[in-house]
């Protein structure tokens, strides 16, 4: 019974939001509080949540922290030099600007925080997807993906967990994946040069006007209190190869084929941010540029937990960047929606997972699995890993799967003579699939900085992400690592 709830209860949260009939904050409260009541403890609910807050609230102080450093960072133009090489690379094509969102997203992944990640891919892409009416949920899937494909890095998380859980080097576990790894990163690129190719097609082949960039050198990055002054930009060739122009706008409105390229809502203003606004600190750019580097460092290093680093960090950057208490007060004021957001969404989650794994939901979804593997499928397991890895850490926190599941699945593996090595190698698979579960904190940063609904996010990306897992796999096994 208490696995039939447990489906039961996440099919109707991601169909509620996928529906929008509730918002994810309230989906990932009312829901989990009436399937707790179904289970019969509904007098524990308190305790649950209690439990489930006191894991997440590090990770929402983390991001609280996050949030406010790397603003604090955009705010004074420490990521200008590269958003204008990604303008650049990019100028007005919507293929170059997809690739450019995974290359970015990519790069950025390499210090092993999704949030940090979500949060400079946006900043730097978010303007450029606006002014030219390109699709949002393409800008989050990409990068969402990117980023779960990095996400394996040893400090990332999941090998870590994998090689603890089954008590392994976790150099012996992700080192030989890295082919498989680049192999899905690769088919991540492809996907997004192919759905750049669909944006090029839907909106025609644009170019900047080159003369303008150049003496104004527009800074696209985030929103802000600037003007939104952006480059004008001119059709040349429309999808059916007739030419065109168009003034200060960005192209001529062309409505979307396909349920992948949701038109964004064409009433919310483009902003960017000034290259001359007040915030800007050019004398403070090597300090803010060593304190990140730092900061990253330490992260990476383990030298602090993180959301002490992100806390000291916050604190440093406001402090040095804006002595004064007013310009530090305002600067807190203009990403406190971010913040609250983020840090709500973070909590709410608290409660679907406190349930989950308070009433046993989990557990007894994860026996069920397991029991439900034929056993002629044992020479096998190392590949069955790989695909329940999809579902199973789509569905639940990474330390669910690693530290609950996975020594269960490697115990069955060992009998039929499969190795730990490769179990685990063969549990990482579902990485770019889980960086777009609601459990995952990080992804509220994505779609909410994106102003995306997480729901129109889940319909496009789940197929992608699933394919790059599938892809990750298939690359695994003919490279006879998994």
């Amino acid at each position: 019974m208490l696995t039939i709830l447990g489906f039961a209860m996440i099919a109707t949260f991601l169909v509620l939001i996928m529906m929008k009939k509730m918002s994810p904050i309230a989906a990932l409260v009312l829901i989990p509080a009436l399937f707790c009541v179904f289970v019969g403890k509904g007098a524990h609910l308190g305790d649950y949540v209690i439990d489930g807050v006191s894991s997440l609230a590090p990770t929402a102080a983390m991001l609280m922290f996050a949030i406010v450093y790397f603003g604090v960072m955009i705010d004074v133009g420490l990521f200008d030099p590269i958003v204008r090489a990604i303008l650049k690379f990019c100028k007005a094509d919507p293929m170059r600007i997809v690739v450019g969102t995974a290359l970015l997203a990519a790069i950025v992944s390499l210090d092993g925080d999704g949030s940090t990640t979500f949060m400079i891919t946006v900043s730097a892409m978010y303007p450029l997807y606006k002014r030219l009416k390109m699709s949002l949920v393409i800008l989050t899937g990409i990068a969402a993906m990117a980023n779960g494909v990095m996400n394996t890095l040893p400090w990332g998380g999941p090998t870590a967990r994998a090689a603890t859980a089954l008590k392994l080097d976790a150099g012996d576990v992700f080192v030989p994946m890295i082919p498989a790894l680049a192999v899905g990163l690769l088919f991540v690129i492809v996907l997004s040069y192919v759905l750049g190719l669909r944006e090029r097609k839907r909106l025609g082949v644009l170019t900047l006007d080159e003369v303008l960039v150049e003496e104004k050198e527009t800074v696209l990055v985030g929103t802000g209190t600037g003007t939104g002054s952006g480059a004008d930009v001119k059709q040349v060739t429309g999808g059916s190869g007739t030419t065109g122009t168009s003034s200060t706008s960005s192209t001529s409105s062309t409505s979307g084929t396909g349920s992948d390229a949701e038109a964004p809502d064409e009433d919310d203003d483009f902003q960017g941010l000034d290259p001359n606004r007040p915030t800007l600190r050019p004398k403070l750019y090597w300090f803010n540029a060593l304190l990140t580097v730092g900061l990253l460092t330490a992260m990476i290093m383990e030298l602090l937990p993180i959301p002490v680093l992100f806390l000291l960090g916050a604190a440093l950057a406001l402090t040095v960047n804006f002595p004064n208490i007013p310009d530090q007060k305002a600067r807190l004021a203009a990403h406190a929606d971010n913040v609250l957001n983020v840090s709500g969404m973070v909590f709410a989650a608290a409660v679907f997972t406190g349930v989950l794994q308070g009433t046993g939901m989990v557990d007894s979804m994860a026996k069920w699995l397991v029991d439900i593997i034929p056993g002629s499928m044992g020479p096998h397991m190392a590949l069955v890993t790989g695909v329940l890895s999809l579902p199973l850490t789509y569905f639940m926190s990474n330390d669910g799967f690693y530290f609950g599941i996975l020594p269960v699945l490697a115990e069955a593996g060992a009998a039929h003579g499969v190795t730990p090595l490769e179990m685990a190698r063969a549990s990482l698979v579902g990485q770019p699939l889980h960086m777009s579960s609601p459990l995952v904190p990080a992804v509220y940063v994505l779609v909410g900085m994106a102003k995306v609904e997480f729901g129109d996010h889940t319909r496009f990306v789940v197929k992608y992400a699933a394919m790059t897992c599938l892809v990750i796999l298939g690359a695994g096994i003919l490279f006879g690592i998994i």
